[in-house]
């Protein structure tokens, strides 16, 4: 649809629009008239079918919402720009042509965009306004970030299922629907006196499935999906169903659009309000999202709420990018009636951005504890959720690679879980020819010392022992809260010291100068003293916290636990066989191996014999609680608990001599499923000695023994 000139130039045209927008004053270069709306009109459908047809976005949401808002503005100051063609009149337009095309319905609009409180006040007002009321019931729910679908049941059998399309048709893809198990191909609704509905839903893959889908893309050396959302969108045009239901897709549907009774039925008193229709889409046997629901009858507590869930939505086992607030009363919905673009009775809250483009300038090599190389993106600074963003791990020089990375691209960036960012793309229509390649050193960067890299890895690693990186980043990890918890003994601390000289290894954080220390700027007295007890309090930490903080490759908290279980002193683990250590719950073939180089390694003898005669505990003094009513019972959790963390959980099975696993696998006796469990109950259930315990079941054995 779009020449390579036409890519081109329209990349071009966004990015001068946005900088003009970010302006304090954008009507001086954005004017109300014609040529301002045409240019904006362009940017939005070629963005639209970016977005919808070809599921390949190349600028953020917030970004297009920002454009979308500005051509609306300058339509309503000269109504005479306002053409028929024009995004704010209808809804993106384009199709794919590997199905065949149906037509909704009801139209599929967009839902108009809310980004803060005085947003959601003023729509309440203009809601209050129409319908001359002065107080309204509102009901809110999670906004999924999947593929939209319309589904058709008539007598009860699902006979269409098609995607949302341009909103007025869509593609017809009911076998591709049919693989996605939380829908049901008959449903219930006679029963509530419809002979045909049309329901609105969102096809998702949860996050579980999303990344163990990823990880085995990456097996057959295949790019990974940028995010749930487009794995969804992606999967539901596939010409194979049996393709689709590889997938493990699901489905929340969260809307009724048309319903006809059947001859005398009168309407059912639950299709009087949304609330009402979404439970009955919960006894029909559909996945909506009744649990996630919440009616309000003020605008404040709508708010709130959504204040609140944003906090928490990364709980959740499915991306949720806001929420959407509806009026609750249906016949208020139908007097509120809808635009072009968007129904009047429903808005969408948007959560912070996750996403922003920006230009990639250079790549550092870091250094890390076990020798591994990580090549780290510098971008222009962008704010993405809260938070200002100019550095990015690439991980490996296979992402590299894979993602096609070129020093001065345009990359699309994204916060995963509103913590870790990471570049989701370049986007290839933005270059200019100038970019250059991403060169990966062969030497390490600190020491100079050559690179390796076993076949088996996708790592790059230094491994000489005295590389001062990788010594100082053992120190922090050493000293850092999971592990020793040497509080006042932060990153920032360890780095000024050891380029002073003042520390150059684990043993001398237990013969620290602090006379010399008193000396720098930024240690009081107060501090020094707090730090003195600190590291003193160190040397008495439990031996699975001194094994984690040692920083075994591919030992990890729980590991050291199990660890710890088998020995009296550390240097008893000396004596293991990898066939021994392979043996114990939990353990694999890389941990196995690991532990027994760690502790076959003089370098590392030499610094644990130090620990011991600097003060150090190298005991095990929690051996007796094995002895416990849970003792050589193995557990694992999967999904939400809502009777408290799972952190807390997994420490009130260990008080009870129990042990906590990171994998299904024959060694676990249970496993504890929690609400939205994911693929672990599934492979739980294949293994006959696995016995599966809901929370409740839980509780009631630790509670009893």
């Amino acid at each position: 649809m779009y020449s390579d000139k036409d890519t081109t130039q329209l990349i071009e045209r966004t990015k001068t629009v946005l900088l003009q927008l970010s302006n304090n004053n954008p009507e001086k270069h954005l004017p109300a008239n014609k040529a301002t709306a045409h240019v904006l009109q362009s940017i939005l459908q070629f963005h639209e079918y970016r977005y919808y047809v070809l599921n390949d976005p190349i600028i953020a949401d917030i970004e297009y919402d920002r454009i979308f808002k500005y051509l609306e503005k300058i339509e309503s100051v000269d109504p005479t720009l306002q053409t028929p063609s024009s995004p704010t009149q209808r809804v993106a337009k384009g199709l794919s042509k590997a199905f065949a095309t149906v037509q909704h319905t009801v139209p599929m609009l967009s839902l108009q965009n809310s980004y803060n409180a005085d947003d959601l006040l003023d729509w309440d007002r203009k809601a209050k306004e129409l319908t001359e009321l002065t107080a309204i019931s509102y009901s809110v729910e999670p906004k999924f970030d999947g593929a939209s679908i319309s589904l058709i049941y008539e007598n009860d059998l699902l006979v269409r299922g098609a995607t949302r399309g341009n909103g007025v048709e869509g593609d017809e893809i009911t076998n591709n629907i049919k693989q996605i198990r939380s829908i049901p191909l008959s449903a219930t609704f006679s029963t509530y006196g419809i002979a045909q509905i049309e329901i609105r839903g969102e096809v998702l893959m949860n996050k579980s499935n999303f990344t163990k889908y990823n990880k085995q893309l990456a097996e057959q050396n295949i790019p990974p999906l940028a995010n749930p959302r487009n794995a969804a969108a992606g999967a539901l045009r596939m010409k194979d169903p049996a393709e689709v239901g590889k997938r493990n897709l699901e489905a929340f549907l969260y809307h009724v659009s048309f319903y006809q009774l059947k001859p005398n039925a009168t309407p059912h008193p639950l299709l009087q309000t949304h609330s009402g229709m979404l439970q009955m889409l919960w006894e029909c046997g559909f996945r909506s999202p009744v649990k996630e629901m919440k009616v309000f009858e003020h605008i404040d507590n709508v708010i709130e709420h959504c204040t609140h869930f944003e906090q928490q939505r990364d709980d959740l086992a499915y991306e949720v990018d806001g929420m959407v607030v509806k009026v609750n009363d249906t016949v208020l919905q139908d007097q509120l009636g809808m635009t072009t673009h968007h129904p009047r009775w429903a808005i969408a809250y948007k959560f912070k951005a996750r996403q922003a483009t920006s230009q990639l300038r250079a790549v550092e090599f870091q250094v890390g504890r076990t020798g591994s190389i990580t090549p780290v993106a510098k971008i222009d600074p962008v704010f993405i959720s809260g938070v200002t963003v100019s550095s990015i791990s690439l991980f490996n020089e296979e992402v590299i690679r894979e993602k096609d990375l070129k020093i001065g691209d345009t990359v699309l960036v994204e916060r995963a879980g509103d913590v870790i960012p990471y570049i989701v793309k370049s986007i290839a229509e933005a270059r200019k020819g100038t970019e250059g390649n991403i060169i990966f050193p062969t030497i390490c960067p600190v020491c100079s010392a050559a690179l390796h890299k076993p076949e088996e890895e996708s790592v790059w690693r230094c491994i000489n022992p005295n590389c001062a990186a990788q010594i100082v980043e053992r120190i922090i990890h050493f000293a850092s809260k999971d592990a020793m918890d040497i509080k006042g003994f932060g990153e920032a601390n360890v780095r000024k010291l050891y380029d002073l000289q003042l520390l150059k290894d684990i043993p001398g954080i237990y013969t620290l100068d602090f006379e010399k220390i008193g000396e720098l700027e930024g240690f009081g007295k107060r501090s020094i003293e707090n730090l003195k007890a600190a590291i003193e309090q160190s040397k008495h930490q439990p031996l699975h916290r001194l094994i984690f903080a040692l920083g075994i490759r591919y030992v990890g908290e729980n590991t050291a636990k199990i660890l710890t279980r088998t020995a009296t002193h550390l240097l008893d683990l000396q004596s293991f066989a990898v066939e021994q250590l392979q043996a114990l719950e939990d353990v694999g073939p890389k941990a196995a191996n690991s532990v027994y180089d760690f502790f076959h390694t003089p370098v590392i003898m030499d610094i644990l014999n130090r620990l011991e005669q600097l003060g150090v505990s190298l005991h095990n003094h929690t051996k007796t609680i094995l002895t416990g009513e849970l003792a050589n019972q193995t557990f694992l959790f999967t999904g939400t608990l809502t009777t408290m963390k799972r952190s807390e959980a997994e420490a009130l099975v260990e008080t009870k001599g129990g042990v906590i696993l990171n994998t299904v696998s024959n060694k676990l006796n249970y496993l504890v499923v929690g609400e939205d469990a994911g693929s672990k109950l599934e492979k739980a259930k294949k293994i006959n000695t696995v016995k599966i315990l809901s929370e409740q079941e839980w509780r009631k054995l630790i509670d009893n023994g």
